[in-house]
């Protein structure tokens, strides 16, 4: 999420729009950026280190303070309240939503997916406060088909720049190479990744999983990998750094069924590195038959779909991953977000007619 946010911001920014970026923090403070203004509210602290800001009042105030003239929100469990600010005031909401609630709480309640009860309603509420509802995603949508939202489909991208196959390539060393980059937490299903290559160490492939990130189930990581060859390298800041791991890999495993996009996954391909996914979700949209495989969300599977990949011409595949890669820029992203923003001043009533000002 803070990679798209970011990523947009700049976008808005540089196409003249004036942009200020409501996050939460330890403090309240107003710092003034290259990329908009960023306004950080006193917020606690959840499990797993990330912060939310649990008195939307406290957002509001800063709407208020600041006068956008659309509204942006990537929150949808405490900043709904946004949507309703936002109507009083003709002003434009959208709602960006990264993730699918009803299966990402299956996945942490081992349910089958919409079967978890009160995500359709929640949704329903969210869909009529908001004039408009972004997803990434075909899967993403399918969340909302119900709710009769205003959906807006726009695809996130991707740094070409620094995510390129010139970043690195793999040794031939006779070791297949897998590369998991992500944070370890289970909503981003890094136990599936590091089970498939101990299904994969089992079956006696010579093959190592180097894994990048870090998070509250490193411990359980471990005790997954057993003894299988797998190294877990903490967290690398670096984007560039980050792009040398990816390309010095043979396959980047992204096996995440209930993602919504999958930014890794386009990482991934950018580096020229051919990507394993599930079947399912949102990173499955990603991959192609020129630039990967996929298998059932299961170890068994997903090593069927590693060992049908490596067998393929590497460089085919390689530069089928990039072609790929290249179809998700950036700059349509931002385009097509300030198509809606610009839409919505036209159709939402009573709207200001000042300078453009989003709020996100």
């Amino acid at each position: 999420m803070r990679t798209a946010v970011d990523h947009l911001g700049r976008g808005y920014t540089d196409a003249g729009a004036e942009r200020i970026l409501v996050v939460p923090g330890s403090t309240d403070e107003v710092t003034e950026t290259g990329s908009g203004i960023v306004v950080r509210v006193r917020a606690p602290r959840l499990a797993g280190g990330y912060r939310m800001i649990a008195q939307p009042w406290r957002a509001l105030d800063v709407l208020d303070q600041f006068h956008p003239t659309s509204v942006e929100v990537s929150d949808k469990w405490t900043l709904s309240p946004v949507a309703r600010w936002a109507s009083r005031r003709g002003i434009g909401s959208v709602l960006f939503s990264h993730e699918r609630l009803d299966a990402q709480l299956s996945l942490f309640l081992k349910r089958p997916q919409g079967r978890v009860p009160g995500i359709s309603t929640l949704n329903s509420r969210l869909a009529k406060a908001f004039d408009a509802v972004v997803v990434t995603s075909a899967y993403a949508a399918d969340e909302w088909a119900p709710t009769g939202a205003n959906l807006v489909r726009v695809p996130l991208g991707v740094d070409l720049e620094t995510f390129h196959p010139d970043a690195g390539a793999p040794v031939d060393d006779g070791v297949l190479k897998l590369v998991y980059i992500g944070r370890l937490s289970r909503e981003k299903s890094p136990h599936l990744a590091v089970a498939t290559a101990v299904e994969l160490h089992r079956r006696g492939v010579p093959v190592r999983l180097d894994v990048y990130g870090t998070g509250p189930h490193l411990d359980e990581l471990r005790q997954v990998a057993g003894d299988a060859p797998v190294v877990f390298h903490g967290y690398v800041g670096s984007r560039a750094e980050i792009a040398r791991r990816f390309a010095a890999a043979d396959i980047a495993l992204s096996v995440c069924p209930v993602e919504t996009f999958g930014l890794a996954v386009l990482e991934g391909l950018a580096s020229g590195v051919p990507v394993v996914t599930s079947d399912r979700g949102g990173a499955r949209e990603l991959v192609d038959a020129s630039s990967g495989e996929w298998g059932r969300p299961d170890p068994a599977s997903l090593a069927d779909a590693v060992l049908r990949l490596a067998a393929r011409d590497q460089q085919v595949v390689r530069r089928g991953a990039r072609a790929r890669a290249e179809r998700y820029r950036w700059s349509t992203s931002v385009e097509r977000m300030l198509e809606l923003h610009g839409r919505l001043a036209e159709e939402v009533p009573h709207r200001p007619l000042v300078r453009r000002r989003l709020a996100s």
